[in-house]
Parts: structure tokens; C-alpha cells; sequence
């Protein structure tokens, strides 16, 4: 079994420990590690082992920590994002050394889940255009239900922001974007 591959089933076997289910029974967070994988693979084929480990393992285990155990404010949020981003770098770390990869790879993975260099690194850039386009194709729609149209035209936007050029062009090539809020991926 390649290093990849063990990486791979023990973050798969901590995601599955998660007890919200999907539609179909899978565990949420297996789930959303594999779709990050597809969307990787579709996005970025020829990418390196830390950026597949660290799109696998981007949200490990983050049922762990619920929104809710920080205040539901801004602040609040971002505390929690970082804190998560920390949780998420340190459990890939310890995985990938078990799966045999050397300091290099894993300071490189925890950089990418730490996202330090977001827009500046390519990889870091890469894990931001993979989530994105994950929450866009899977999780954009019953996210947007119910919400107040200007609050959802602020969080297009920020998605859009967050992207690279080559992968905001992508995504209104492949989703039906509608009109009102495909202007912020032609910018």
C-alpha cells in the first residue's frame, strides 16, 4: 500500500466516525472528504501528494468541535475557522507521518490547512479553489435556502473572491451560475 493510500484510509477512518449522516447514511464528513477528492482530481490532476492529503483532510474530524462552542458572532466564527485550521494541520500531520512522509511533505500540507499563503502559494491556492468549488457543486444550494438575497449575493462573493482566475472562469463554465451573481467570477 502506497503512503498516499494509508494517508488516505486514516483520514477516512476518522471522518467515519461522524456521527451526522447524508442523505444516504454516509458520514458527513467522509463525505465531504471524498468530494474534495473528486473535485481535486478534476481541478488539479497532476497534484502533489500534500495537496491530495491535505484536500482529503481538510475538515478531518471537525464535528469534533461544533460552531456552537464559539460565540455564534464574526469574531466568534473566525476564532473557530483558525482554531479548526489548527486542529485540521496538526491530525494531518500525525497521519502522514504514520504513512511514512518526511518533514518537508508535512510542513507543506499543514501550510496548505492553515491556508498561509492563501492567493501568494499555489497550493494553498489550490486547496481554496478545491473547497470552493466543493461548497458550489454540493453544498451551495440547501445553504442558499431561506437566505436573505443580499446576504446570499455577500457570501457569492466572497466565495468568488477566495478563487483563482483559471478556477472562477471553470466555474461558470460548469455551473449554471445564475446572471444576478455570476459577476463577481468574470472579475
Amino acid at each position: 500500500m502506497t503512503s498516499l493510500q494509508k494517508a488516505f484510509d486514516a483520514i477516512d477512518k476518522a471522518n467515519s466516525a461522524d456521527p451526522q449522516l447524508s442523505a444516504d447514511d454516509q458520514p458527513e464528513a467522509l463525505l465531504y472528504g471524498q468530494r474534495m477528492t473528486a473535485e481535486q482530481q478534476a481541478l488539479y490532476p497532476d497534484a502533489s501528494e500534500p495537496l491530495r492529503i491535505a484536500c482529503r483532510g481538510q475538515h478531518i474530524e471537525r464535528f469534533l468541535l461544533p460552531r456552537n462552542a464559539y460565540p455564534m458572532d464574526r469574531a466568534g466564527y473566525l476564532a473557530w475557522r483558525t482554531e479548526q485550521g489548527r486542529r485540521h494541520a496538526a491530525r494531518i500531520s500525525g497521519i502522514m507521518r504514520d504513512a511514512g512522509y518526511g518533514d518537508e511533505d508535512i510542513a507543506h500540507a499543514e501550510k496548505m490547512l492553515t491556508k498561509q499563503g492563501i492567493k501568494r502559494d499555489e497550493e494553498v491556492q489550490a486547496l481554496e479553489d478545491v473547497a470552493c468549488f466543493t461548497f458550489i457543486r454540493w453544498y451551495m444550494g440547501p445553504f442558499a435556502e431561506g437566505r436573505d438575497p443580499d446576504e446570499l449575493q455577500r457570501i457569492v462573493e466572497k466565495t468568488a473572491r477566495k478563487m483563482s482566475a483559471m478556477s472562477r472562469a471553470r466555474a461558470l463554465e460548469e455551473f449554471a451560475i445564475p446572471e444576478a451573481f455570476a459577476a463577481p467570477f468574470r472579475a
